[in-house]
């Protein structure tokens, strides 16, 4: 066994989790949460067990209730919505897509042309493009950029979804310059530091292994990339899994080496639950590969601390008297 590391939970699937468990525990429930608060099945589900409730729309929440937007962002629009229908609205956006969001808002001032690389549909894009509708244009890939069009050459800028592949991401940009030579870059990378780092680990197995489990749902855009992403560095075989109850025994038939890593909305309790799933079928020879190091955390959403702190001092006057 290759065991990748780092894998599972970045700072900002941690810090949106905890959001809605810390709402659930202030408020009592229901607390609402628009979307999924991150891309895992498992972590939907253990949610709604205390008492989350998750919609699609704001119109779904009664009003003047609580409701939490998940970790992907929103459009402008939502939360206006959510004002309009009195809604006591946190946002658990991630810091690092409000960063995209920013970029865009920005380079729509000065009258650019957005080229937002990603996949189309997926909430953080639908949430980035509602920044600036007039100035983006999505590329979803490589084979989109022929049909690119711009107003001005010399005024046009590529952002990107913060969970795509480093590589093909690379690959679009590199197709765009061939058209557009004077294309900008955003002032940092807008893929996310946790992104890479998992993409970095599963490049660093991949050529050992004859088989890659990635632990993730379907939906988790960063959980199918690293199943790409060793195809493509040389393992024979990968394999998306929410849980460890879907490995297929015939996936293991001759493997000797079987690598294993894990989305970053992905709680290390699953990683662990396939650990022993492998271990009772003969893979006890356990190595981490580690390619970095992370530290990076997030302070929960500010109207939540507000009213944590709120709700202490009240618990502390009310002790005092």
């Amino acid at each position: 066994m290759l065991l990748a590391q780092p894998r599972g939970y970045c700072a900002g699937v941690d810090r949106a989790v905890q959001t809605v468990e810390e709402a659930l525990t202030l408020y009592g429930a229901p607390v609402y949460v628009r979307k999924e608060i991150v891309h895992n099945k498992h972590v939907v589900t253990t949610l709604e067990e205390r008492g989350a409730i998750f919609v699609e729309e704001n119109d779904e929440v009664p009003e003047g209730a609580t409701v939490i937007f998940s970790a992907h962002g929103v459009a402008p629009e939502v939360h206006a919505q959510a004002r309009a229908r009195s809604l006591k609205a946190i946002d658990a956006t991630c810091p690092l897509v409000t960063k995209v969001h920013q970029e865009a808002k920005r380079y729509a001032a000065a009258d650019y042309d957005i080229l937002l690389i990603g996949h189309e549909g997926h909430e953080e894009v639908v949430g980035t493009a509602g920044e600036a509708p007039r100035h983006i244009q999505l590329v979803d890939g490589p084979d989109d950029v022929d049909a690119v069009t711009v107003r001005d050459p010399a005024k046009v800028v590529w952002l990107s979804q913060t969970t795509l592949s480093v590589d093909e991401t690379m690959a679009t940009v590199e197709r765009l310059k061939r058209r557009l030579p004077l294309l900008e870059s955003p002032p940092s990378d807008d893929i996310c530091y946790a992104t890479q780092n998992r993409q970095v680990a599963v490049k660093e197995i991949a050529p050992e292994c004859d088989v890659v489990l990635v632990v993730g749902s379907r939906n988790s855009s960063n959980s199918v990339r690293l199943t790409e992403v060793a195809l493509d560095h040389g393992a024979r075989a990968s394999y998306l899994i929410d849980f460890a109850r879907e490995i297929d025994e015939a996936w293991l038939a001759g493997a000797s080496t079987v690598g294993l890593t894990s989305g970053a909305s992905v709680p290390e309790e699953l990683v662990q639950d396939v650990l022993a799933f492998l271990a009772a079928r003969g893979f006890t020879d356990v190595t981490a590969v580690d390619t970095a190091q992370e530290h990076l955390t997030f302070a929960l959403p500010p109207e939540l601390r507000r009213d944590m702190k709120a709700a202490a001092e009240a618990a502390a006057a009310r002790s005092a008297g």
